[in-house]
């Protein structure tokens, strides 16, 4: 399905890039615009996209598809892993410059294609922080900059620094974190873009500019240039952008935010995803325009790209690039090859609340939404989950004659409801709908249902779930839903899949 679509009355739809896709970065070569963003502690990394419209964007690949890449360890926490990414295009070539918290900090991949195959990483010794960014001047120089907001001269096809790192800029007076650094060379100016305030409520982009890609940096005076800190605007925590400069010479701004739901203090469910906005420019600074969960379409034509089907066979071969697993995804626990036209999963840890479980899902994308699969667990046990991290998922299960209802929350785990069912293969389901209307202000964000399709074809619900317990704001961390298949013991082997949108009016 794509990204986004337009509306039809030349507007387009925020998030351009629904579900969990935090800290974008883009660039533009020709006509095509490439987009990177965080993945945390899901494999494969850093998922990539192309879109020649800015607004309907296919995932083209990851940049770490392979264990010599990315390592996760079994002790890696939710939420650690692989930070901000750069994606940024020089020389000929792309670069992706991003920090795995849990495994030697910087590492930059190069590629000719953005599609891949990634080089393997290079590691930057001895360069501390995360968020890091890339910026090369007239000289050759490479800049690297990162979060505090530092910057260190670097060779990125060797790691080296040179020099101690200097500080540039750190935002606003009394501004708690800033990171997310961008370094442009704009005109006559070099502008420095920063996230600060943290990356929840608070959240804020401001800019300042200077005469050399080291500064001295002067603010903005209309900083933050964009925020939603304390208002009621749907969408939330604005942050963490990148711009980009387009064909006809109009420039647009990526950023994250989130749409919390339900009553107070309003919960995100989907994790932080990319936005869209306009930006002009004037004496010499940047505005940002609308922002909005509806927009006018930018004055070009739209590009939509293929249509991805609702269901995955599981054709012999490689995964779809939207398929991540915590932390890895061992081939000979994770196969298409094994029964033509299914996926086969082999349990490592007993349940989804062991580090190393054997979870294959694509991130919740649409506030409601239903999913299917078909499962046969004739040789051990597994089923249908959502996933926000190993102490907060709902999962529907299913072993030979019997069908179950899990739920984690924190350290309470329980079966709230089981049903014996035929020996065979058998179709589980989840469906999301998001809460409408608030009644009461301790309402949720949306309910999950869980349940099986009986022989006639009907939908067996046998529980149905606020869905703020699967929230951020509950759970905490960086990431958001994401929703799968699992085994937790023997081998379970599913025959396909099915994610599809539900429409919902608009509020």
């Amino acid at each position: 399905m794509p990204s986004r679509p337009e509306t039809g009355d030349h507007t387009i739809e925020n998030p351009v890039l629904p579900g969990f896709h935090p800290d974008p970065s883009i660039c533009r070569v020709g006509a095509d615009y490439y987009l990177a963003c965080s993945s945390f502690e899901y494999f494969p990394g850093v998922p990539l996209f192309h879109s020649r419209d800015l607004v309907h964007w296919t995932q083209i690949g990851n940049a770490l598809d392979r264990p010599s890449q990315l390592r996760l360890p079994p002790d890696a926490p939710s939420s650690g892993g692989i930070y901000a990414p750069t994606l940024r295009h020089h020389d000929g070539r792309f670069w992706l410059i991003t920090t795995n918290v849990n495994d030697g900090g910087h590492l930059l991949v190069t590629a000719t294609d953005p599609a891949g195959p990634w080089s393997d990483p290079v590691r930057l010794a001895g360069v501390p922080g995360i968020d890091p960014d890339l910026a090369w001047d007239d000289e050759g120089n490479c800049w690297c900059t990162y979060a505090g907001v530092e910057q260190v001269r670097i060779d990125p096809r060797t790691g080296q620094s040179f020099g101690p790192p200097r500080r540039l800029w750190s935002g606003t007076d009394g501004a708690k974190a800033p990171e997310a650094p961008h370094l442009y060379r704009i005109g006559g100016y070099w502008y420095l873009l920063i996230a600060e305030g943290g990356t929840e409520r608070c959240h804020g982009v401001s800019i300042a500019r200077g005469r050399t890609p080291n500064g001295p940096f002067e603010p903005c005076p209309d900083n933050p240039i964009l925020t939603h800190r304390g208002t009621d605007h749907p969408i939330q925590n604005t942050g963490h952008a990148d711009l980009v400069r387009a064909p006809d010479g109009s420039w647009w701004m990526v950023l994250l935010g989130v749409r919390p739901g339900g009553g107070t203090p309003g919960w995100h469910v989907l994790g932080r995803e990319t936005f869209l906005a306009p930006v002009s420019w004037v004496d010499g600074w940047p505005v940002v325009g609308e922002l909005s969960l509806v927009l006018p379409a930018p004055p070009w034509p739209l590009r939509p790209g293929a249509v991805v089907p609702v269901r995955d066979d599981f054709d012999p071969g490689d995964l779809a690039p939207c398929w991540v697993s915590p932390r890895r995804r061992p081939a000979e626990n994770c196969t298409t090859n094994e029964r033509a036209g299914w996926l086969t999963l082999r349990a490592l840890g007993s349940s989804l609340g062991d580090p190393d479980v054997m979870f294959v899902g694509r991130r919740q994308q649409h506030l409601s939404c239903r999913v299917r699969t078909l499962i046969d667990p004739a040789e051990g046990r597994g089923g249908l989950a959502v996933r926000l991290d190993e102490q907060h998922h709902y999962a529907i299960e299913a072993a030979s004659g019997e069908v179950c209802v899990l739920v984690r929350i924190g350290p309470l785990h329980t079966v709230v409801a089981s049903r014996p069912v035929p020996v065979g293969p058998l179709i589980l389901g989840i469906e999301v709908a998001a809460v409408q209307i608030v009644n009461d202000a301790r309402t949720g964000p949306d309910t999950l249902s869980l349940g099986f399709e009986g022989p006639d074809g009907t939908f067996v619900e046998l529980a149905t779930l606020d869905g703020r317990y699967l929230s951020t704001e509950v759970a905490g961390g960086f990431t958001g839903r994401v929703m799968g298949m699992y085994a937790s013991a023997g081998a379970a082997h599913f025959d396909w899949f099915d994610y599809e949108p539900v429409s919902v009016p608009r509020a």
